[in-house]
């Protein structure tokens, strides 16, 4: 199964900004809407924020709304994540993931093709 690719993960201070982006290999990744999902350990995956296949349609976590922006690049394969203003409380491992299911936005098990994740650490 062929995974999707972050990148853009670090370290960074409180009130700082990175830019993760989410590739893959797939011709038909475009075609499908594709959400980020944060964890920590002990704790569920969490949703953050999801993008339909031709970007019209963007939603986000109450936690990250008007912090975090997601976009696409359907001619790159590519959605990014744009985060503002970050908060020691949003240090996660972030994955994207792309939709095969036709259940909520924010169920983690509507989602495949899962990858490694990339690891956002904030300090004060």
């Amino acid at each position: 199964q062929v995974q999707l690719i972050e990148s853009g993960g670090g370290v960074v201070h409180s009130g700082d900004s990175l830019r993760l982006s989410c590739a893959s290999p797939r011709r038909s990744f475009p075609l499908h809407t594709v959400a980020w999902f944060r964890q920590v350990p002990g704790k569920d995956r969490e949703f953050v924020a999801s993008i339909s296949r031709a970007g019209g349609a963007k939603d986000y976590a109450a936690s990250v709304k008007g912090r975090f922006a997601i976009d696409r690049d359907n001619a790159q394969n590519t959605v990014y994540l744009q985060m503002n203003s970050l908060r020691n409380e949003d240090t996660a491992l972030y994955y994207c993931a792309q939709k095969v299911g036709v259940g909520p936005l924010f169920r983690a098990t509507e989602y495949d093709h899962w990858g490694q994740g990339t690891q956002v650490t904030v300090s004060s």
